[in-house]
């Protein structure tokens, strides 16, 4: 092979394993969406439409009410143009916090909301997509699941510039909806407590718990998920049961039922409306198997 073609060929070569980090073309985003994914690569991000988002509806969350109404409240305070808060949602895993979001997401898409999901390593982006969507007329959710942090990472200090103490303004369309294991977003450690101080007979925390809480304290609204009881644990799985298998719970043994519904979280250590889904699922669907 000549000298030329060679060269040519070794070009192209490293042109094709180039392509893949070079910045994605920037088009518009698919504003006929109304959940959008934001994704990154090479450094450059860009809102991807959901056209099919998890259809989950209020009325299938149970137990939750003082927490639905919370979160309602404060949503239908931002789509009608006043003040509203940024979110955390924190507590218990397996309670709905996540479920709750995306809930009332599709209670008041029809009304206009929309939703864009990001993941923690992605909230440095958050200028990004505060540029991309503060122009536009619809209110938008950011959504980040599942936040925890440590204090150094990149991410937790942007998310806390974003939320309050950046230069750069969190648009008026554009509301922070945060879940979270954690009230204070960040590990905590019993070696802290020996830094608080008794002053006048007041508590004062040290600066780590301090630090920690000024992350937290940034949401203007917190919303605890606490376990269930166990009435309401298996309330829920009735109505897991029904939903799965209509009028099947009126004519089945209840108490083997719920025998095997305690045995269930016992075993996954957790009395939570998602423990209650999946074994309604199991049992459901084992029902149906068997009576093929």
């Amino acid at each position: 092979m000549p000298k030329t073609e060679l060269l040519i060929s070794r070009m192209m070569s490293l042109l094709d394993r180039l392509e893949p980090l070079l910045p994605a073309h920037d088009a518009p985003p698919d504003w006929l969406a109304h959940a959008f994914r934001w994704c990154r690569q090479a450094g450059h991000g860009w809102l991807h439409p959901i056209h099919a988002p998890h259809q989950i509806a209020l009325d299938a969350l149970l137990g939750l009410d003082h927490q639905k109404d919370a979160i309602q409240r404060n949503t239908r305070q931002f789509l009608a143009g006043k003040q509203a808060n940024n979110i955390l949602l924190w507590g218990s895993r397996g309670t709905g916090k996540s479920s709750l979001v995306k809930a009332v997401f599709n209670a008041y898409r029809d009304a206009g909301l929309r939703l864009i999901e990001i993941d923690k390593d992605d909230l440095i982006q958050l200028p990004d997509i505060f540029e991309r969507v503060g122009n536009r007329p619809e209110p938008f959710i950011l959504f980040c699941d599942d936040l925890s942090f440590d204090a150094s990472e990149s991410s937790y200090k942007a998310l806390k510039a974003a939320l309050d103490g950046s230069l750069t303004v969190t648009p008026d369309n554009v509301l922070i909806y945060a879940t979270s294991n954690r009230r204070h977003l960040l590990p905590e450690f019993q070696s802290e407590n020996r830094e608080a101080q008794n002053v006048d007979g007041e508590l004062h925390h040290g600066e780590s718990v301090e630090e920690k809480m000024s992350l937290s304290d940034r949401f203007g609204l917190w919303i605890a998920f606490h376990p269930f009881s166990q009435a309401q644990y298996l309330a829920i799985v009735q109505h897991w049961l029904d939903r799965f298998s209509p009028g099947f719970y009126l004519h089945a043994d209840r108490e083997q039922i719920e025998r095997a519904a305690l045995q269930w979280a016992l075993q996954r250590g957790s009395r939570s409306g998602r423990t209650a889904w999946q074994f309604a699922r199991d049992w459901s669907g084992r029902d149906l198997f068997q009576a093929d």
